[in-house]
C-alpha cells in the first residue's frame, strides 16, 4: 500500500467522519507550512480550500464557499491529487457540481465525500474510524455550534500580532498601506 502523510490521513478522518472542516483546514495548513518544498504543495492548498469552502457553505456563507471552491479547482493538480489516493477527474466533477448546487436558489447544505480511489487508503480510513468509534461518512451535526462556529472560538492573538509586525516592517520600508 502507498504511504500517505499522517496529517493527510487525519484530514480525511475529520472530513468524512467528524465533518470538522475547520479542523481539516488547520491540520492541512500546518502540514503545508511545515513542508514548503513539497511538490504537492498547491494540491495541499486545494484540500485546505475545499474544507474551508465546505465550512463556509455549511454556515450559509455562499460567496465565501464559492471563492474557496473555485480556488481549489485552480490549485488541485491532477497528478498530485492522484498521488494522494483520490480520483482527480471525479474530484473536479464533485467540486463543480457542488458549486452549481450552491449557486441555486433554495440550496440547502449537503455533505460531500472526497472520491478516494485507493482501496487501501479507504480501508485504512474506515479501520481508523472503527478504532476511534467514529462513523465513516457520517452526516454533519448541523445543530452542533461547537462544530459549525468553531472559527469564533479560536485564539487569534498570534495571527493579529504577526499581521501588526508585518505591517510595521512594511511601514518602516515605506510601503505600508
Amino acid at each position: 500500500m502507498r504511504q500517505y502523510p499522517e496529517d493527510y490521513l487525519e484530514y480525511l478522518l475529520q472530513f468524512h467522519a467528524e465533518r470538522d472542516y475547520f479542523e481539516c483546514h488547520e491540520i492541512m495548513e500546518e502540514f503545508w507550512k511545515e513542508h514548503p518544498g513539497d511538490v504537492r504543495s498547491k494540491t495541499y492548498v486545494a484540500l485546505i480550500q475545499i474544507a474551508v469552502g465546505m465550512y463556509h457553505i455549511r454556515r450559509g456563507n455562499r460567496p465565501g464557499a464559492v471563492k474557496m471552491l473555485q480556488s481549489s479547482l485552480r490549485n488541485a493538480q491532477a497528478e498530485h491529487v492522484a498521488s494522494l489516493g483520490l480520483d482527480a477527474e471525479e474530484l473536479v466533477r464533485l467540486i463543480r457540481d457542488t458549486l452549481t448546487q450552491i449557486e441555486q436558489d433554495g440550496y440547502s447544505y449537503a455533505d460531500i465525500n472526497l472520491p478516494i480511489a485507493d482501496a487501501g487508503l479507504l480501508a485504512l480510513c474506515t479501520a481508523e474510524c472503527r478504532r476511534r468509534g467514529l462513523n465513516w461518512q457520517a452526516p454533519s451535526r448541523l445543530e452542533d455550534s461547537e462544530l459549525t462556529e468553531k472559527h469564533t472560538r479560536r485564539d487569534r492573538s498570534g495571527v493579529i500580532e504577526e499581521r501588526a509586525r508585518q505591517y510595521q516592517i512594511r511601514k518602516e520600508k515605506g510601503g505600508a498601506k
